[in-house]
């Protein structure tokens, strides 16, 4: 990890976490939020780098979570992932909380995320590779490979600058900054018809 300087950070639950990866050493801050993330990121990030008297151009690349979570927080991390990495010419790497998960597990194992209305997440890891995640109903019970939930949200952030450093090298498109869904939006579709246009 020698020579990388990585900013990581996760907004997919209720905060704003970061952790700034430096010649391998890791500064890690949290702030506990139900809302506002949109906002608050930003200059949350520059008194990270601030603390560490870095400037943006100073970063090697980004890492962001990008899911399972909240569909509005995996918005917010990864638009400005995206963004940052356009803007500086480096590379954003999206890392999910299976991934988290997987990176302390041997398969084969099922990696498992809380999810709403007492539903979970899961992703089986198998020698051959990952099956598609998918959504499991309360009723289900959880299997004997089951590993997980995510951990607390500083080791969280701290995991994603790790696995950020160590999949650099690989320049993989697959791993680009990427929102990851695993169920469909909890929104309805508008009922008002769509305004007329006059010509």
């Amino acid at each position: 990890m020698g020579g990388q300087t990585i900013l990581a950070f996760d907004t997919s639950a209720a905060h704003c976490a970061a952790a700034l990866l430096l010649d391998g050493r890791l500064i890690v801050r949290v702030e506990p939020m139900d809302k506002g993330q949109a906002e608050r990121l930003m200059p949350f990030l520059e008194s990270l780098l601030k603390e560490a008297d870095l400037g943006w151009h100073d970063l090697s690349a980004i890492g962001v979570g990008v899911g399972p979570g909240n569909f509005t927080g995996i918005r917010i991390a990864v638009a400005a992932a995206r963004g940052l990495a356009l803007g500086l010419g480096v590379p954003a790497l999206g890392v999910n909380g299976f991934d988290v998960i997987a990176r302390d597990a041997t398969p084969p194992f099922a990696a498992e995320i809380t999810a709403p209305r007492g539903q979970r997440y899961r992703q089986i890891f198998t020698s051959q590779g990952a099956e598609q995640p998918a959504l499991l109903a309360a009723e289900v019970e959880p299997t004997d490979m089951a590993k997980g939930d995510l951990p607390a949200a500083d080791i969280f952030v701290r995991r994603i600058a790790e696995i950020t450093a160590a999949r650099l090298p690989t320049h993989d498109p697959a791993l680009r900054a990427a929102p990851l869904y695993v169920r469909g939006a909890d929104a309805a579709p508008a009922r008002d018809l769509p305004p007329r246009i006059i010509s």
